[in-house]
């Protein structure tokens, strides 16, 4: 085994040379593994009164006391409507009492009192508008409207059909027995 161990330096025997070789080696080992370091990395550590935060516990005891007390005072009004025969306490006795009710009340009259002469004035007014001057002016419109326009509006209405188309029907049955036609008279429009 020794035979085929190459040590770096020259040597006379390499037996001994690799026996220490190994022995140094293990030292270094053993010292690399126990090595403290020289730098403290740890960083600092936490004071207790962020780790342990005094006032959370606080917040939260008093919480749990207020939901405690509140489920106290709900369970004793629960057993009380258990024991009790049910009645409930449902009308409001208290009349609502404004302190400037008639003043409102006056202003209200006043207001609708405005109003109903507002209305009768503008009802008793006679129209300023000129309605029939409207009326001869869309007329005078329309005529110059249909003079100038290509195909005018009563045009179309005047060259409607009014044609009276007779039909006859035929009844085998009734023509044999009979002997007689009907006829209908149908009234087209285009």
């Amino acid at each position: 085994m020794h035979r085929s161990y190459q040590p770096l330096k020259p040597v006379t025997n390499r037996y001994l040379q690799q026996r220490w070789d190994q022995n140094k080696y293990s030292d270094h080992r053993r010292k690399v593994t126990s090595a403290l370091p020289v730098v403290d990395t740890r960083g600092m550590r936490t004071p207790a009164h962020v780790q342990l935060k005094l006032k959370k516990l606080q917040l939260q005891n008093e919480w749990r006391s207020t939901i405690d007390r509140d489920n106290h005072l709900l369970a004793s009004k629960l057993a009380n409507i258990m024991t009790s025969k049910g009645l409930v306490d449902h009308r409001n006795q208290y009349n609502l009492k404004s302190l400037n009710a008639d003043k409102r009340r006056e202003e209200l009259l006043l207001v609708s009192r405005q109003n109903q002469a507002i209305y009768q004035r503008i009802t008793s007014r006679q129209s300023e508008y000129r309605h029939q001057l409207w009326l001869d002016d869309w007329e005078r419109a329309e005529c110059r409207r249909d003079n100038i326009s290509r195909y005018p509006q009563g045009l179309a209405d005047k060259q409607r059909s009014t044609r009276k188309v007779k039909f006859e029907i035929n009844d085998s049955s009734d023509a044999s027995t009979n002997g007689t036609r009907e006829h209908v008279q149908v009234v087209r429009l285009f």
